[in-house]
């Protein structure tokens, strides 16, 4: 009897889609000069936006964002750019980074030039991530970088320089900057796990094609390529390192641009891949800190611990605490327009965003750690349990960045309707997200009760996190 081949229009459409995408790729591969160009042009916006308006005078409350570049700028950065790149990277991996980017583009110019020096080993630690994302974020909270062009200057523009300095010393043609030292490569490099699409690798094309040719021999496209951000491509299995840039698109007939279920990396491949860096990060970071350095300033927390230790250093006439301030570039000081943080303002802010990230990367840590036991303990399964909670932890951080977004629009008249619906609806998607995640990893390991228990503690910390942005966005 004869099997029935017919292709469904389901089929049809599928390959049609996998075809336009691998197309897509080797577009990108062939017009590495048209992408340049792009960056180029991103790196003149961003440097004028970046540096223009610290050198002129602070806008009145005539200003908008149409007719201020100051304004525009801020709006620019803190209300359009960071909040919707962190959307991109769920959507299409780090294509910002390997099309957009500007520091991408000035760190690899610069390395042109490199003194070409081997990348020390503390460049390479594990924990930069971490660190370079916690400094940054608690230093903009100390500065008012949101608020004020100074110190985006300071913040976005010295991370500029230390990106072209970077490329300077490191490596030739590359991005070591980005690879290890970008106070954001890490918050990117996990939430890309989610993208539905990304450059992926067929192992056995690879080991069944021929070699590439000798450098002395003539070399058509796709014969070779300079990875600028350093990743393994050949052992490459996931898109967290890798920057989209399309420059290895066909290679060896090997690597193209392709579909994958958005779950795909987090329940397949986190597993085998265990990061203490990465838990950290999300736990700790863009699940703790990152929420006390949005709620700070709304916290009435802050104010009673403020209120109270003010009342009880004045009964003891020591003042100087409330009264010291420090310059713009240490601690917000711009008393022209009424806004002036003292060293007890500073202290406290440092504390607020310290406990929030202490308490709630610990909870959160319990939790996950409850969940793991469910399923039998290990560290791997500990450290791939909470790559699950990575949907509901990026939506935290977009939500903290959009907020930004509708105080800039409202402070010009302009009002987003139902903000409070969308906010809940993220929130509500993204930690079914997580739940879903978290029973499939668990669903590699155990089945009934076990399967449950560790779904239902990751549905916990999904809850813990979520009751922090309720408290900003609904009861304060």
């Amino acid at each position: 009897m004869a099997v029935s081949t017919s292709v469904t229009p389901r089929d049809a459409r599928d390959a049609w889609i996998d075809a336009k995408l691998a197309d897509l790729g080797q577009w990108m591969q062939r017009h590495g000069g048209t992408i340049r160009t792009i960056q180029w042009g991103v790196v003149a916006v961003y440097l004028v936006l970046v540096a223009v308006p610290a050198f002129l005078p602070l806008p009145d409350r005539s200003a908008h964002l149409w007719n201020n570049l100051t304004v525009f700028a801020q709006f620019a950065f803190w209300g359009i750019w960071w909040p919707f790149v962190l959307v991109s990277m769920v959507v299409v991996g780090r294509a910002w980074c390997g099309i957009l980017c500007p520091e991408g583009a000035l760190t690899e110019f610069a390395s042109r030039w490199s003194l070409g020096r081997a990348v020390p080993r503390w460049i390479t630690w594990g924990g930069w991530p971490f660190v370079a994302f916690a400094g940054t974020t608690v230093y903009g909270q100390m500065v008012s970088v949101y608020g004020y062009p100074k110190p985006v200057l300071a913040v976005l523009g010295g991370s500029t320089v230390a990106a072209i300095l970077v490329g300077l010393l490191y490596g030739r043609n590359k991005r070591v900057w980005c690879r290890y030292l970008c106070p954001v490569n890490g918050v990117f490099a996990v939430l890309a796990k989610l993208a539905p699409v990304s450059f992926q690798v067929d192992y056995a094309a690879w080991a069944a094609s021929p070699k590439p040719r000798g450098a002395t021999a003539s070399k058509p496209r796709g014969d070779s390529f300079n990875c600028a951000p350093l990743v393994p491509v050949k052992t490459m299995n996931g898109a967290g390192a890798c920057h989209m840039c399309g420059r290895c698109s066909g290679y060896r007939g090997a690597v193209r641009l392709a579909r994958r279920s958005p779950t795909h990396e987090i329940v397949h491949v986190a597993g085998s891949e265990p990061s203490l860096d990465q838990t950290m990060l999300i736990l700790f970071g863009m699940m703790g800190l990152a929420v006390g350095a949005f709620q700070w300033s709304s916290s009435p927390w802050f104010i009673d611990v403020k209120q109270a230790l003010a009342t009880w250093l004045i009964e003891r006439g020591t003042t100087w605490p409330l009264e010291t301030t420090l310059p713009w570039y240490i601690l917000t000081n711009y008393p022209e327009h009424n806004d002036v943080l003292s060293l007890l303002d500073g202290g406290l802010l440092l504390g607020y965003i310290a406990a929030a990230a202490i308490v709630l990367g610990l909870s959160l840590s319990g939790l996950v750690a409850l969940a793991t036991l469910a399923l039998g303990w290990s560290r791997a399964r500990f450290h791939h349990l909470t790559q699950t909670l990575i949907p509901v932890a990026g939506c935290g951080v977009f939500l903290g960045l959009s907020a930004l977004t509708v105080t800039f629009l409202r402070g010009d008249g302009i009002l987003i309707p139902y903000v409070s619906e969308m906010r809940a609806a993220l929130l509500l998607g993204t930690s079914l997200w997580s739940v879903w995640l978290a029973w499939s990893v668990a669903g590699l390991s155990a089945r009934g009760l076990r399967r449950a228990g560790a779904t239902l503690g990751i549905a916990a910390a999904c809850a813990l996190s979520v009751s922090g942005w309720v408290l900003l966005f609904w009861i304060w």
